[in-house]
């Protein structure tokens, strides 16, 4: 798909400088682009890169001031960043498949939206609802009475599981497991465990997205929920009745422990681990590996195992690095007191 200067900053609200029927057919990232891609500037650690650029297009601050080849068109705006995930999404958007493709599995009770895609090999179960203009690809598994918004992405590999509920706009990346079983076991007398039923389900609500291989369990009762507009990484683990507010992020490899309640807008590090039935107040930063073993107050910042008040740590880290000339001291006085 071929797109002109001209059109691009219709569609960014942007300012050509240089020849507006300039066309790109790809996009690159600036130190590897072509005379047909179109590349953005908005880290300056990337600036050596500009002079021999090959991109026709780039997309620049309105601040921008370092010299380009001449032939090279660039395009001011706001913000760049922001200005390509626009228009990634609507190249996105164009090239929509549509359809459904043979040896999928579609129960004759399911309500199917308009524009909707699946593809070879998906499984869909009975009294399964999709919307408008979801994207369903190979190897997909929709368990009963699964109800899925609009404009979801299931990539390949996706498992839902029955009752479960995903929002409009949601992307769901290869390998992510929605409504397995809670991790509920009860001891017997005899030592051994038995199994809890796990009989409530999943719900992500809109504009959700769920990174590769991250799984959320069902609840034990009611639901496991993930609020609007979340961000999951990859490798992640989510147990039964777990809450998760809105705009939260959560790096990869972090696991979250049965009915623990997050708030709004939390920023999680990578391989933080979260025990269960506490709550995480809106607002709170957990920095990378830190080991959470009770309730954070709104706005709380926190790291290491057991986490603790990330000002404080670092105030610590800072007095361990002087222990070896303190002990010095000691000795010294100890030395010269007798």
């Amino acid at each position: 798909m071929v797109f002109k200067a001209k059109d691009i900053a219709q569609l960014i609200d942007g300012e050509v400088v240089g020849d507006e029927n300039k066309e790109i057919s790809t996009f690159s990232k600036i130190e590897e682009a072509t005379a047909q891609s179109l590349c953005f500037f908005a880290n300056e650690k990337y600036a050596p890169y500009l002079e021999q650029t090959q991109a026709a297009i780039i997309l620049v601050s309105k601040e921008f001031g370092h010299s380009v080849p001449k032939d090279t068109t660039l395009i001011r705006c706001t913000s760049p960043y922001e200005a390509t995930a626009k228009l990634l999404e609507y190249y996105q958007t164009k090239m929509n498949q549509s359809g459904i493709e043979a040896n999928t599995q579609i129960h004759d009770k399911v309500k199917l939206g308009n524009q909707v895609y699946i593809a070879s090999f998906a499984y869909v179960s009975e009294n399964v609802s999709i919307g408008d203009g979801c994207k369903i690809f190979p190897h997909v598994f929709i368990g009963k009475n699964v109800r899925i918004g609009k404009n979801v992405i299931l990539h390949s590999g996706v498992k839902i599981y029955e009752g479960c509920v995903i929002g409009d706009n949601c992307i769901l990346h290869s390998g992510v497991i929605i409504g397995s079983d809670g991790f509920g076991f009860a001891p017997t007398t005899d030592g051994s465990f038995s199994k809890i039923p796990q009989v409530g389900n999943v719900v992500l609500e809109e504009n959700v997205e769920i990174g590769a291989n991250t799984v959320i369990d069902r609840a034990t009762m009611g639901s496991t929920l993930i609020k609007a507009g979340s961000k999951l990484d990859n490798l992640i683990q989510i147990a039964h009745n777990v809450v998760i507010g809105k705009n939260t992020v959560i790096a990869a490899q972090t696991g979250i422990s049965g009915s623990t309640k997050i708030g709004n807008q939390v920023m999680i590090g990578g391989q933080v681990g979260i025990v269960g039935h506490i709550q995480i107040g809106d607002n709170s930063r957990i920095n990378a590996q830190s080991g959470v073993s009770k309730s954070l107050e709104s706005g709380s910042a926190v790291t290491g195992s057991p986490a603790w008040d990330y000002p404080k740590m670092l105030k610590a880290q800072a007095l361990i690095k002087k222990l070896p000339e303190l002990f010095e001291r000691v000795m010294r006085l100890e030395r010269d007191g007798k």
